[in-house]
Parts: C-alpha cells; structure tokens; sequence
C-alpha cells in the first residue's frame, strides 16, 4: 500500500462519514432474520452445472453450512416451514388442473417469510440469474476465442 492510500484510509476510518456508515449497517444487521452464506465453490458449482436452481433451493443453498446443517435452529425451522407449504401446493395443483405451478416458490416464500424477507430472496434470485448469465457469456466467449485462435493456426499450417 502506498504513502498516500495508507493516509487516506486512516483519514476515512476516522471521519464521521465511517461512523455513520457503520451505524446503518448495525441496525441493517440486526433487522436481519437470518444469515446466509454463498460458498464460493459449492454455489458456483451448483450455477456451473447449468440447472436451473428454483428459489426455494436457493434459500436452501445459502443458508447452510459447510457440513451441511442449517446455519441456525430458526433457519431449519423456516425450511421446513417452506417445504410443507410447497408440499400443500403441490398436491393442490395435481388435483386441480387450473391451479398452476408457476410462482410457487413465490407465493411459498412471502406466505412463511412474509413480503419483506422475500423481497430480499427476490433479490438473491435475480443475482444468481445474472451470475449464471454471466458465465454462459464467459464461457461462449472462452470458446469463441479458442476458435479463432484454432482459426489462425490452421491458416498456418
């Protein structure tokens, strides 16, 4: 780190600007119903292997641990609150040919997490959406770069 970016980072961490920020994030935190994790090498495998992954495995993916458990007690209690829901409108649905299934996650989550909570899975599922995107297009690009260039040496040759 330089000179100048060491001073500049001691001259933020002291401001009140810091100390506001930090404030709004505490009460941000503590609003929170619960925590969640994206592991960076099991969540991008799962985006990586192209399925598509639907909310409520999602919710399920980023709120457990390493070894697998829920991150808390609460949180194993809200899956299970969320699969009996999609369970009850599943069975809904297979006897009741008008009943449709699209949006069921949708309706699942804002019914056991209320329109808050899920407004921030909405948001997690648009992020993951453009994640997976995103590496549709690297990929396509990785592989259209490999093409040329296999382009170019068969002209040498």
């Amino acid at each position: 780190m330089l000179m100048y970016q060491w001073e500049d980072a001691v001259r933020f961490w002291n401001s009140k600007k810091r100390e506001g920020r930090e404030r709004v994030r505490t009460t941000s935190r503590q609003k929170q119903k619960f925590t969640h994790i994206a592991r960076s090498k099991s969540f991008t495998c799962e985006l990586s292997s192209g399925k598509k992954v639907e909310r409520l495995q999602l919710f399920d993916i980023i709120h457990r641990k390493k070894d697998g458990s829920p991150m808390t007690t609460e949180v194993a209690e809200f899956m299970e609150k969320l699969k009996d829901k999609r369970k009850k409108y599943e069975a809904i649905a297979s006897s009741d040919s008008s009943v449709s299934l699209d949006g069921i996650d949708n309706q699942t989550i804002i019914e056991v997490l209320g329109p808050e909570t899920a407004s921030r899975e909405v948001e997690a599922q648009r992020k993951y959406e453009e994640l997976q995107l995103q590496l549709k297009v690297e990929a396509a690009a990785r592989e259209a770069e490999a093409s040329r260039k296999y382009d170019e040496l068969q002209l040498q040759l």
